[in-house]
């Protein structure tokens, strides 16, 4: 945790009180981070002497004031929608249409008032196009800027240096390059309608080797649409570029480790009931992938970039900044995740504490929320929350030792449980504590977030320091140009 996230999770009376007022669950966000993370994105461009822009993942997080905060920068910062719902809260924010990409899937709504307000469309499919174009012709729209998103770049890759085939992860979204030809064709005789501004992909994998031998693909593929006299000037890489869960590399290798022994069963458990994470014990030996995100991330988010970036190409072996720069094309991107990295926490109230059972000296924590308020788990990430004692540390708090609980849910489900893994946490808690789940804004506050059996959504608040203190108001509330509290700014 870096500052001021860790500063935030001091202020243990501060955060108390905010639960008190607001409920359990309850989301913290810290709108500066989001524009400080964007700063660094742009250092990266800088250094590679790029242009482009970063286009915030708005699925990401369904704070207004994330967004809001964004608006406030300059152009070379927007926002990726992929509903019509994101696309009018955008809009709603101050975010102006010139500095949206539409992704996703996409109905006629989306395509409408996506082309009304100037945003640029990045295309799934041939389908959507021919969609497109028909809107723009039947409502008397301009031509709307459009990406082509491609995806199959296995089949234009090839074989490496080494002979060994050069293979790439298929996405259901996006045209197979192999037909991008067909693509071609209809964005021609779509002129009239659309704008082809650029070529996308996404590719959902950390694998940086990929995503360089895609983006090369892109460039290439930009050649060609120069030969039938298209012009596009962007190519958009899409996100992931992951967040660093876990500072110490030796710290998740050693956990991994001991989960494979418990699936073994020469060690004693780590997870409820002996859940694997998509390992399994088959005659002694250890089965399957740990369905696991990689919580240590030697370089992520910025770093990431700058490393892809620095990347050579397999084929034209120049490093990818290089081919950009060579064929005077921008840069865009579309970080979700690592943007909010160190934004916000996720708060809830301990309500009740009981023995586990079975004689395993455990303890299942029972807590003022479920795994659709904070679904860390649910994408793979596991990270310890942080004990926020009721009133500040007990008089007797060195007599405590370590101890490992289990942290359930609030719905009457055996499957609600906040961690399938056994946490240890510094001492028991007691009803009356909270526990902070640290850097959750990224598809973890609201990401599943239901009102199953009418148990209330977590509020979300904004928060900045002010002087040795916080102030905070509702996230609905936060303008960029009024601090938290509603003075001017």
């Amino acid at each position: 945790m870096d500052p001021p996230l860790a500063s935030l999770l001091r202020a243990q009376t501060f955060l108390h009180s905010l639960v008190d007022a607001l409920g359990s669950p309850l989301n913290v966000l810290l709108p500066e981070v989001v524009a400080e993370n964007a700063a660094r994105f742009r250092a990266v461009y800088r250094r590679h002497h790029l242009s482009g822009r970063v286009y915030f993942a708005h699925k990401a997080n369904r704070s207004s004031a994330l967004v809001r905060r964004l608006a406030a920068e300059d152009a070379a910062v927007g926002v990726d929608v992929a509903s019509l719902a994101e696309l009018r809260h955008a809009l709603g924010c101050g975010v102006t249409g010139d500095r949206i990409m539409a992704t996703g899937p996409k109905d006629a709504e989306f395509l409408w008032l996506a082309a009304r307000v100037g945003a640029t469309v990045n295309l799934d499919s041939p389908g959507e196009l021919e969609h497109l174009a028909d809107l723009v012709r039947r409502h008397g729209l301009g031509r709307v800027a459009v990406l082509a998103r491609l995806s199959g770049f296995e089949s234009a890759a090839g074989r490496g240096a080494t002979g060994t085939r050069l293979l790439s992860r298929r996405s259901r979204f996006g045209t197979p390059l192999g037909e991008a030809r067909e693509l071609l064709s209809a964005l021609e005789r779509h002129a009239d309608a659309v704008d082809l501004t650029g070529v996308a992909y996404h590719l959902d994998t950390t694998g940086v080797e990929e995503k360089a031998r895609a983006l090369e693909q892109c460039v290439l593929f930009m050649d060609e649409c120069r030969e039938r006299q298209l012009a596009p000037r962007a190519v958009d890489i899409g996100g992931g570029f992951g967040v660093g869960y876990v500072a110490d590399a030796e710290e998740w290798e050693r956990w991994t480790t001991a989960l494979s022994e418990a699936v073994l069963g020469v060690r004693p458990p780590l997870t409820w009931r002996g859940h694997g994470y998509g390992l399994r014990n088959e005659g002694g030996t250890v089965r399957g992938t740990a369905a696991l995100y990689p919580a240590h991330r030697p370089t992520a988010g910025p770093g990431y970039l700058d490393e892809l970036l620095s990347l050579p190409a397999p084929v034209l072996g120049r490093p990818a900044a290089t081919l950009l720069l060579e064929h005077l094309h921008d840069l865009h991107i579309e970080p979700g995740r690592a943007l909010v990295d160190q934004c916000g926490l996720t708060l809830a109230r301990v309500l009740d504490v009981r023995p586990a059972g079975e004689g395993s000296g455990h303890h299942l924590v029972r807590l003022g929320m479920n795994a659709g308020d904070m679904s860390l788990e649910e994408h793979g990430v596991l990270v310890d929350p942080v004990l926020l004692p009721r009133g500040g540390p007990a008089e007797d708090e060195d007599a405590h030792e370590p101890v490992g609980v289990y942290l359930a849910g609030n719905l009457c489900l055996e499957a609600d449980l906040i961690t399938r893994r056994l946490v240890h946490l510094p001492r028991l808690p007691r009803a009356g504590d909270v526990l902070a789940f640290a850097n959750t804004a990224g598809y973890a506050m609201d990401f599943h977030a239901h009102h199953a059996q009418r148990q209330p959504l977590a509020r979300t608040v904004a928060v900045e320091p002010d002087g040795d203190s916080w102030r905070w108001c509702p996230d609905e509330d936060y303008w960029p140009i009024t601090h938290p509290g509603g003075t001017t700014a």
